[in-house]
């Protein structure tokens, strides 16, 4: 082989070993990041379906966020006073949990890309080259080869290649020369194995993850905000709580002083004095009790809102007041009514019902591959080498072509047979699972809806009860001073008075968080890009 013939054939080995690296090398990490996001967000935005949550605060931290995203500082206002709205937003956009729904989803949908990727025209390059000897004898030498591989809708696997190889060789009795081979198979199943639900079942089951996953992160959002909102609600009837606390310990310092006063003047005994004194002790201890209760609920708050627990700040109290404006709403359903939405809306439920028919496609692969297996199988090769000086004399190797099949029976199918029987059994268990919790939704939505109905009568009557606490501390105490009642009656009516304050907030939070909890328990509870809440059912006042 002459000089000019040697560096042609390397030149051309080299060129393709170069072109392999170059391939390999023109992607950076960074490149390939984007390109999974874009994958990714671009399966979550075609499979989000309109009776889902509004399209916004779903991407992973790390990616681009779209326009309507909440993007909310790690920050309180100056103020300090954390409105609901605010509080809200600033969980949606950096809860730790929040986030780790995020990217459970986002998962899920990359693990559907690795799935879809099996049905792609999938393209390979390799080569390898070196310094070889054999005895005497002794070269260089190098490889490359490039083709695909392509897995068809009905099973058939095809693959082509073409490869190329040089060698060099300064002594001995080896050949220097170089060769390529051009070949191609084509593997078509036409038993077990065959036909497009088979082949694209792991696709399937992919694609149906990422909706179930997707469904989760919507109910799961709803369920958030309404943890949020029920939490927000909870700590301003403690704060209530704390204030009704200190009015309560002021009030009893007061009758305290008043007492001395009238026990100085001979107007009650001495054991009515020591009565106040006890229940103003009692008062203290409450009081020192409530805002303890008060401060460990404010640092839990803030663990939800992902700020550190030493951040200073406080809840808004016209919240509360706009609450006890707002009062009892009612609302046009019916129990049925509520029911029937609830199976027909609820997210986590459709999961559920979705997985049966997930089962059915099991028992139908299962059964396939019972099957005996029957392959069609073609192959061709095309082949050239050249083994003398002159590069240009190329010499045309044998063509090859094959047409067969490959044939196994069923002869061993226990394996195949314990799948198919799991199979079926599965199947019975998803669809209990499906009435099970298609039962529970039930138990659920009622549950919510006497909660509900219970919360509206019980924040009635502790309003009324109020009311009259305070006519009749007013009472007494007009009566304690003109010594036409005992220190007793004033006592009780200002106890009873403290207990309806704190129950008439309860009552009207219980309620709140009642009437939240139905319409997520519903399923008909939409969260909005700010993270608040819209009900789809009308009310009226």
């Amino acid at each position: 082989m002459t000089y000019g013939s040697r560096c042609n054939n390397f030149s051309f080995i080299l060129l393709s070993l170069v072109l392999l690296l170059l391939i390999a090398g023109c992607h950076t990490p960074t490149h390939y990041k984007e390109q999974a996001d874009n994958d990714v967000y671009g399966i979550i935005d075609r499979m989000w379906r309109d009776d889902l949550n509004s399209r916004a605060n779903y991407k992973i931290s790390d990616t681009q966020p779209l326009p309507h995203d909440l993007q909310v500082q790690k920050s309180v206002p100056d103020s300090g006073i954390l409105s609901l709205a605010t509080a809200v937003q600033l969980a949606t956009a950096h809860n730790r949990d929040y986030q780790t729904q995020k990217e459970t989803l986002y998962l899920t949908a990359l693990q559907q890309t690795s799935v879809r990727h099996q049905y792609d025209l999938i393209p390979f390059g390799q080569g390898a080259g070196g310094y070889l000897k054999e005895g005497q004898d002794e070269g260089i030498g190098a490889t490359a080869a490039f083709g695909f591989n392509k897995l068809l809708y009905t099973g058939a696997v095809v693959s082509t290649q073409i490869a190329a190889n040089w060698m060099n060789v300064f002594t001995g009795n080896m050949q220097s020369g170089l060769s390529s081979v051009l070949s191609a198979s084509i593997t078509q199943p036409i038993l077990r194995g065959y036909g497009r639900q088979v082949v694209m079942e792991n696709l399937t089951q992919a694609q149906r993850d990422t909706l179930y996953q997707l469904r989760l992160f919507n109910r799961f959002r709803k369920t958030f905000v309404v943890s949020v909102v029920s939490q927000y609600y909870h700590i301003l009837q403690l704060y209530d709580a704390v204030k009704n606390a200190r009015a309560n310990f002021d009030t009893l310092n007061w009758m305290n002083q008043r007492a001395r006063d009238l026990a100085t003047m001979g107007m009650i005994p001495q054991y009515e004095l020591n009565q106040i004194y006890q229940d103003t002790l009692r008062a203290h201890d409450t009081l020192v009790q409530s805002q303890k209760t008060y401060q460990q609920a404010l640092d839990e708050f803030k663990i939800t809102l992902s700020l550190p627990t030493q951040t200073e700040i406080q809840l808004d109290e016209k919240e509360l007041d706009a609450l006890r404006a707002l009062g009892i709403t009612e609302y046009e359903f019916q129990e049925t009514q509520a029911i029937q939405t609830t199976l027909a809306q609820r997210l986590d439920l459709a999961n559920k019902s979705d997985a049966v028919d997930d089962a059915k496609r099991k028992v139908a692969i299962a059964a396939d591959a019972l099957r005996a297996e029957l392959n069609l199988v073609a192959s061709a090769s095309k082949a050239s080498s050249d083994e003398r000086t002159d590069i240009t004399t190329f010499k045309r190797l044998e063509d090859k072509y094959g047409l067969g099949v490959q044939l196994d029976l069923p002869l061993d199918r226990l394996e195949e047979r314990n799948l198919y029987r799991t199979a079926l059994i599965t199947l019975n268990q998803r669809q209990r699972d499906y009435e099970q919790a298609s039962d529970l939704a039930v138990l659920e939505v009622r549950q919510a809806y006497r909660d509900l109905s219970e919360s509206a009568q019980r924040y009635k009557l502790q309003t009324e009860s109020l009311t009259l606490a305070r006519k009749r501390f007013d009472n007494t105490i007009v009566l304690l001073s003109t010594a036409q009642t005992n220190t007793r009656d004033v006592l009780d009516a200002q106890r009873d008075l403290f207990r309806a304050q704190n129950a008439s907030t309860q009552t009207l939070v219980e309620y709140t968080i009642a009437f939240l909890r139905f319409y997520q328990d519903t399923g008909v509870l939409r969260v909005q890009p700010d993270g608040m809440w819209v009900p789809q059912l009308a009310a009226k006042k």
